[in-house]
């Protein structure tokens, strides 16, 4: 695993350190995450498809790479930035270490740069495009910048059709199948089926595509909007498809990326964050009630709005009902006159925190509520 690597940005900043994972080149967007634990988790999230995630957390991989943790089918992330990985991998569940993990599949890493300077820089500057590079014959350090910078930007891109699922499936309730739930894949984890199984609910998990009359066969009890990658601008479709759900009045429910595109079904429109919130101790204000939840997050794009602000849409009344007090941003809506309500933080969080939890609770209260409308 030696040899040496660069992490390159747009702006021309360059950190040099050694290869961690795959040999080769990788373009995408740079970003931090602050979580200390549950990479393996965040690595494999589809919501960080495209990006190269730079971990805080100064060592990573004490827990190696089991077979039971991945939110989904591989690694999404587009490249890894760690300061010092662990030599080995202690946990009784590890398969593999995290560095076989990344270079099995072919993901390309780097390691022992200080990433807080990296993290301090893309907090003044903002995140950005960005490229890892490694190998025994790497490119003029002026090429890579060019490399970069004629890379993808992610204001604009279209990514929830590269994580969504080709076909539907189906995720059992455990035991009693009490509810129907027909699930939107614009970027799903795997740990929220489970939560909805948990609760008696069988989940429909449906390509990204899917056309209304499809969600009319199957007649669920609620609708799910899932997380996943991208820019909410771009998600002209299932924001089409939400709106023919609203009309039909389904309890709806959305997280993350799913919050922002219930937003833009309500004409809300939405932006690009500085440098986003990723990590899993990000507070969130309920407004109602007061209460005070720390969740986990993975998100570089917003809703526009304020705390409590009430707005008019082709639903009826709707509400800010989130924010967070770091920045105020928006972390969550509801229309008041229909069943439908969304997140912008990740109550299905694994390796945790689990406060929001309940979330998936009051959901399933509102199909009660809408059983036989």
């Amino acid at each position: 695993m030696t040899g040496p690597a660069l992490l390159v940005l747009e702006d021309g900043r360059l950190f040099r350190g050694e290869r961690y994972g795959a040999v080769g080149q990788t373009l995408g967007e740079a970003v931090f995450c602050t979580a200390m634990t549950g990479y393996q988790e965040t690595l494999t999230d589809p919501s960080y498809h495209g990006q190269i995630v730079v971990a805080t957390a100064p060592q990573i991989g004490n827990t190696g790479w089991n077979d039971e943790d991945d939110e989904s089918a591989r690694i999404q992330v587009a490249g890894y930035v760690v300061r010092d990985p662990s030599r080995t991998a202690s946990s009784w569940r590890s398969r593999r270490s995290l560095a076989d993990a990344l270079e099995g599949q072919g993901i390309v890493g780097l390691a022992g740069i200080d990433t807080r300077a990296v993290v301090r820089h893309l907090r003044e500057r903002g995140a950005m495009k960005a490229g890892v590079f490694s190998g025994d014959s790497l490119a003029p350090d002026a090429e890579l910048v060019d490399r970069v910078r004629s890379g993808p930007s992610m204001l604009g891109a279209d990514l929830f059709g590269a994580v969504s699922t080709p076909r539907e499936y189906v995720v059992p309730a455990d035991g009693e199948t009490r509810f129907r739930v027909a699930a939107l894949d614009v970027g799903i984890k795997s740990n929220t089926p489970r939560m909805f199984a948990a609760r008696g609910v069988e989940t429909h998990v449906l390509p990204a595509h899917t056309p209304v009359e499809r969600i009319e066969e199957l007649a669920p009890d609620g609708f799910f909007l899932a997380n996943g990658p991208g820019d909410p601008a771009t998600a002209e479709v299932p924001v089409a498809l939400t709106r023919q759900v609203l009309e039909r009045r389904i309890p709806l429910f959305g997280i993350c990326f799913g919050n922002q595109i219930l937003a833009r079904t309500l004409g809300r429109g939405t932006y690009k964050l500085r440098y986003g919130h990723r990590g899993v101790n990000i507070p969130v204000i309920e407004h109602a009630t007061g209460t005070v939840s720390i969740t986990a997050q993975n998100h570089g794009f917003a809703v526009e709005g304020e705390a409590g602000e009430r707005f008019g849409t082709p639903f009826g009344p709707a509400q800010i009902t989130h924010t967070c007090p770091n920045d105020g941003c928006v972390e969550g809506l509801a229309l008041l006159d229909a069943p439908a309500f969304s997140v912008q933080y990740h109550p299905e969080a694994a390796a945790g925190p689990h406060d929001a939890a309940d979330l998936f609770d009051r959901f399933v209260d509102l199909m009660e509520n809408g059983k036989g409308r």
